[in-house]
């Protein structure tokens, strides 16, 4: 089948035949019989060439002039408008669709909301959008936990953010009392009485130092030595001696760490149960890096006590949920509670884990509708008693008795209800947590 194209010549052979190439490219390319070209060519001439490809190459099979190309005055039909032409602007903006997931965040880094920054307008704005609800201020819920919907701004949307639907119920564990929600940073009370102090007992000479302590400890000390001398370089003039600074910071450093932890000790005193367990659990192991006095002793003994009474009255609140779960015949809650210590050392005394273990093999019974069957199986599997619960039957489901196949491992009694051998335990799952500094 034969198509055209623009070729152009690019050389004349010396037994007559042309050399040619795409017109304005490197391929194709190819041999042309000199009779195919007309008189008076010459190297460089573009023409219009009918071709046929086949698999050996390209044959041209005859050549003519090529379409000549018409500026656009000369197409015909044109029609000219006389007038003022308008800018058109210098920069074209192009905005995205926004997915349905996609939230707006009125708050700075720290959680806090940010007051300096000015209402947006327009489109999908606060200020002049025309929408019910713009330009309102949200209100924080109690509890600092997760953010609200705008008042009137998810009005028939739903009850989620950008009206994407019911809102996940919470999950909190015991002891999360105060903790924001996923994704935003806590904001911790802090207080300064202890390091200034601090500075007020210090030569002025000595308060520069203090405050790159205060700020990162010595490696700050260093990175602001080597920044001052990089300065004093540049500018021709001696540098700071590094050793007299340093061995300044080192005699410095007890002093200002104890004020830190004092500052950070105060504060969780002051707030009492409002306090953090988890910054609370900071502070307390903070106390064995530095070196206290008696104020700092009996501040440290203090935040312990307080420690061990939160933690015992959170382990007993859990220990009690299970318990009356299993009072009241709610095995699967018993089982789910039994999930989720209030810390991670947390375990069931040994009497409760046999009786939870029991109940749960007991409530696991082949009458049992599937569907509540794999329930309490996947809570059984995820639980502290899994390897000792012994499951009275398996419903006639395939979908059950596939799921129980892949729990025997978890559960060794389920491989004796399916005459399987039991599988060995499979491996033991760790997750990565986040090492939160101490300070001090």
């Amino acid at each position: 089948m034969s198509r055209r194209i623009d070729i152009e010549l690019t050389s004349q052979v010396a037994d007559g035949s042309w050399t040619w190439r795409a017109a304005g490219a490197r391929q194709p390319k190819g041999v042309l019989d000199a009779a195919l070209v007309p008189t008076g060519q010459a190297v460089g001439a573009v023409m219009r060439a009918e071709v046929e490809i086949g698999l050996e190459g390209i044959e041209v099979l005859s050549l003519g002039p090529a379409k000549p190309v018409r500026s656009p005055d000369q197409v015909e039909g044109r029609i000219e408008i006389k007038g003022t032409p308008k800018r058109a602007p210098d920069v074209a903006v192009i905005l995205a669709p926004g997915g349905g997931k996609r939230r707006r965040r009125d708050e700075g880094d720290d959680g806090e909301e940010n007051l300096n920054r000015p209402p947006r307008s327009g489109p999908g704005g606060r200020a002049g959008s025309g929408r019910p609800g713009a330009g309102r201020e949200r209100a924080p819920r109690e509890g600092g936990g997760d953010r609200g919907p705008r008042e009137g701004a998810g009005a028939g949307r739903g009850a989620g953010p950008g009206g994407a639907g019911p809102r996940r119920p919470s999950t909190r564990r015991p002891g999360d009392e105060g903790r924001p929600s996923r994704g935003e940073r806590p904001t911790v009370p802090t207080s300064t009485v202890h390091r200034n102090a601090l500075m007020a007992t210090l030569r002025p000479e000595q308060i520069p130092v203090a405050e790159q302590l205060l700020r990162g400890g010595l490696p700050a000390v260093r990175q602001a030595i080597e920044a001052q001398n990089q300065a004093a370089r540049v500018a021709g003039k001696p540098g700071a001696s590094n050793d007299a600074l340093l061995a300044m910071a080192e005699e410095l450093l007890p002093g200002v760490k104890l004020a830190d932890w004092k500052d950070r000790a105060s504060v969780a005193q002051t707030q009492g149960k409002e306090y953090r367990l988890r910054e609370l659990r900071a502070v307390v192991a903070a106390s064995r890096t530095v070196i206290l006095d008696d104020d700092g002793r009996a501040m440290a003994k203090a935040l312990q006590e307080s420690l061990a009474e939160r933690t015992t009255a959170l382990r007993d609140e859990w220990l009690a949920r299970i318990t009356n779960a299993l009072n009241d015949g709610r095995v699967l809650q018993a089982v789910e509670a039994s999930i989720r210590p209030p810390e991670p050392g947390a375990r069931c005394p040994a009497d409760l884990a046999v009786r939870l273990a029991a109940s749960a093999g007991e409530a696991m019974t082949a009458e049992l509708t599937p569907e509540d069957w794999l329930k309490l199986l996947d809570a059984v599997v995820a639980s502290p008693v899994r390897r000792t619960v012994k499951p009275t039957g398996i419903p006639n489901d395939e979908v059950a008795q596939q799921a129980a196949r892949h729990a025997s491992g978890s559960v060794p009694a389920l491989a004796k209800l399916l005459g399987l051998r039991i599988p060995p335990p499979p491996p033991r799952r760790t997750t990565e947590r986040r090492v939160s500094a101490t300070g001090g």
